[in-house]
């Protein structure tokens, strides 16, 4: 159940709390001229909260793109798309997160290579740790939902209230070997639709190598770096630790008990919701919705300029999106 409001300094929007420790609604912003004061403010609540809700925007494609920019700069569908696959939008910035079939514009057939590939998204993740430089915020809108009670919320899980409480032992562990976890898009699809990507082996496409834990800037508290795309751990010099996937396990499942958890509910289109990649894992709720109706999600991804924003990848690499790794049957799979 949300919480009371709680007294805040700030002076332009009101914050209603999610859960204790994390995530808010925030209401008062109006997204059609959204002030420099008020902007510090959504900033100073992202810090603080790591996902923050905003109800009935109004914003169209052009307008969510355009507050978007002013987080950073945007990742774009362009390096994603393969084996012919056309973008849904003529906003390239703007990743299709729904089940709507590009072809056709009806339901998306849950046997299709990218209904397989979304399945991944139903795993707690971050986006693009897969990427040589990965993502900030994350800003996602609502244009056409399914009708109540069929499903598609979207849940998210704190990572740093997670790293907070781990085992100090474990802690101890992280910070002390300076462990390095290693992400593939491969692998999320993997774990998601097995027996689809069987024939798939992640260990032949790059990897992008970004530290388990680290200091979330925004708010100074260290953070658990992990998720579905993180295939396996490595020491300070680049070699597998040991029982590695049962510590990408352990550390996953550690961050996604039920205390750590909250599912935020779409009530209607232009709700949007942006969270901060770098301090929280979010997945794509499930329902009888799917197959059956239409549920039109658009994301925009901000790129971090952090000074871990390239973890520890090479800035000059050149990356290709999943489709260009995975086998022709799997042709039109991206999912991002």
């Amino acid at each position: 159940m949300p919480g009371l409001i709680q007294e805040s300094p700030f002076k332009t929007i009101t914050v209603q709390e999610l859960h204790p420790t994390f995530a808010a609604e925030v209401s008062g912003v109006n997204f059609q001229d959204v002030s420099e004061e008020q902007f510090k403010e959504i900033i100073a609540a992202m810090a603080k909260y790591g996902v923050c809700v905003f109800r009935n925007t109004g914003l169209d494609d052009e307008a969510h793109v355009k507050f978007s920019e002013r987080l950073g700069e945007l990742d774009n569908i362009k390096r994603y798309l393969g084996a012919g696959r056309k973008a849904r939008y003529d906003l390239y910035e703007l990743f299709d997160a729904g089940n709507i079939d590009s072809e056709t514009g009806g339901v998306l057939d849950p046997n299709s290579a990218r209904a397989h590939s979304n399945r991944g998204n139903g795993l707690f993740h971050a986006d693009s740790t897969f990427n040589p430089r990965r993502a900030s915020f994350s800003l996602l809108r609502a244009c056409e939902l399914p009708p109540p009670g069929n499903g598609g919320n979207t849940d998210f899980a704190d990572s740093r209230t997670a790293f907070d409480e781990l085992p100090q032992e474990l802690k101890e562990e992280l910070l002390a070997n300076d462990y390095v976890g290693a992400h593939s898009m491969a692998h999320s699809r993997k774990l998601g639709s097995p027996e689809f990507f069987a024939d798939v082996d992640p260990t032949t496409g790059p990897m992008q190598r970004h530290r388990i834990a680290q200091v979330h800037e925004p708010s100074g508290r260290m953070n658990l770096y992990i998720g579905a795309h993180l295939h396996h751990i490595e020491d300070a010099d680049g070699n597998e630790i040991p029982n590695s996937w049962e510590l990408v396990e352990k550390l996953n499942k550690h961050a996604t008990q039920r205390k750590y958890t909250t599912t935020v509910q779409w009530d209607r289109p232009s709700d949007m919701i942006i969270w901060d990649n770098r301090c929280v894992l979010h997945r794509a709720g499930g329902g009888v919705f799917e197959g059956k109706y239409r549920r039109d999600l658009r994301r925009t991804t901000v790129h971090d300029d952090s000074p871990t924003a390239w973890g520890l990848n090479s800035k000059d690499q050149v990356w290709k999106g999943f489709n260009a790794q995975a086998a022709p049957k799997h042709a039109g799979a991206v999912g991002v």
